[in-house]
């Protein structure tokens, strides 16, 4: 159901925007996927989506086992396309958890920033044009984190459980209706 979202090793050494955000990183997660569509169509998807926004993309068989309530959009919400550097959107990191848009470029890079307790992170979104499509790759970057070990683990393993379902569902939307 979900594919791969591992990032190239030249992906995981290459520098991102919003990196020096977070310059002295005690964790950082890497993920890549593939979309065959180009970064124009693709940009409006992650433009719009977040928590009370357009939700977090899944497939139709995932979100079948979500209540409709919570389902995420399948079209594009013109209402949701209009972000700029300091817009604060809210995140499912906790009830008042919230991301800044410190970055933006589209249809190629969107960073976002946030701080949870003494924990500074960055959260950047970089699309790359490629001939089949666009080249997705997400870097998480957190700084003084308390429990290194337990982020590096736990964290990484729901982080790549959660943007295997974010690629897929994307890749779903993205892609034209079967006839």
């Amino acid at each position: 159901m979900f594919s791969s979202v591992a990032a190239t090793p030249a992906e995981v050494a290459a520098g991102l925007p919003g990196d020096d955000l977070v310059p002295a990183a005690d964790v950082v997660m890497d993920r890549a996927f593939s979309v065959a569509a180009p970064p124009e169509t693709v940009w409006p998807w992650f433009a719009q989506l977040g928590k009370n926004r357009a939700g977090w993309y899944l497939t139709r068989s995932v979100e079948r086992l979500v209540p409709r309530s919570s389902r995420a959009i399948r079209r594009i919400d013109p209402a949701l396309q209009d972000l700029a550097v300091g817009h604060v959107i809210d995140d499912w990191g906790g009830r008042d958890a919230t991301f800044e848009i410190a970055l933006l470029e589209p249809p190629h890079v969107l960073v976002h920033t946030s701080t949870r307790g003494r924990t500074d992170l960055t959260w950047a979104i970089v699309l790359t044009p490629y001939a089949g499509g666009t080249r997705v790759q997400l870097r998480l970057r957190l700084g003084t984190v308390r429990h290194r070990r337990l982020a590096s683990t736990v964290g990484e393993l729901f982080d790549a459980a959660t943007v295997a379902g974010l690629a897929a569902g994307l890749r779903e939307r993205v892609s034209p209706a079967p006839r």
